[in-house]
């Protein structure tokens, strides 16, 4: 059974910084390009950031470039994602997605989701 778990989720302010991880398992995880949507009530689910299975190339949407960096440790089965500089826009439910392919275009397996809420 695969399960991707993140967590690191929380309120804080503009311009503080938060670090999304999210735990894979049951699945091979160096085969699987790994990523994070967010996701606001009523909106589509958006790509925040993906890397490649062995970390050479990464994807950010243009909103968040600059700001946030996203990694992974195949050792551990873990990705993660630096988020500074957050914005009151950055406001939104944060997925971790696993893919075979390309994440942009098929994702395979999702994670429950962590709240990110960002004051001004």
């Amino acid at each position: 059974q695969v399960q991707l778990v993140e967590s690191g989720g929380g309120l804080v302010q503009a311009g503080d910084s938060l670090r999304l991880s999210c735990a894979a398992s049951g699945l091979t995880f160096t085969r699987y390009a790994m990523g994070w949507f967010r996701q606001a009530p009523g909106k589509e689910r958006e790509l925040v950031a993906a890397i490649t299975w062995y970390a050479g190339n990464t994807n950010y949407a243009d909103f968040v470039k600059g700001r946030f960096a996203i990694s992974r440790d195949n050792a551990k089965n873990t990705v993660y994602l630096q988020m500074n500089s957050l914005k009151p826009e950055d406001t939104d439910i944060y997925y971790c997605a696993a893919s075979s392919t390309i994440l942009r275009i098929r994702q395979d397996y999702w994670g429950q989701g962590t709240q990110v809420t960002v004051s001004s």
